[in-house]
């Protein structure tokens, strides 16, 4: 490990694999986006290897789910983006897909978040938006 002006630089695979300077997240794996993707099954089996292979490593985990407002207190932004995934032509046709409530926002049940893992719930479709 090499180090400049406070900083710590890895030089090898192990060194930047360090369980205490990363984590895995596990974006988006909700039963409703699954459920609107080919292959979910697949997908999910191919997560959950990863998920446990960064649990056995003891990496810090986090995951993120995408969540949808009410109506009435939705912004532009959502409408216009729940109205282009939703194809719809006016605010009175979008129906939140993502209620906190709803089954299709809960992570799927073979991903389930421990207790000592992260969940960030996001109001934009990416987590990196505005990034």
């Amino acid at each position: 490990m090499k180090t400049a002006f406070g900083l710590t630089i890895p030089q090898t695979l192990e060194e930047v694999c360090d369980p205490q300077c990363i984590a895995l997240l596990v974006y988006d794996m909700q039963v409703g986006i699954l459920s609107q993707i080919k292959n979910a099954e697949r997908v999910t089996r191919q997560v959950l290897k990863v998920l446990t292979a960064a649990r056995d490593a003891g990496v810090r985990v986090f995951f993120s789910r995408h969540l949808s407002l009410p109506k009435e207190l939705m912004g532009m932004s959502q409408f216009r983006m729940a109205m282009t995934w939703q194809r719809a032509d006016s605010p009175d046709q979008v129906n939140p897909w993502f209620l906190r409530d709803a089954p299709g926002f809960q992570i799927t049940p073979e991903l389930l978040p421990r207790p000592t893992e992260g969940v960030f719930d996001k109001l934009t479709m990416s987590a990196f938006e505005g990034t």
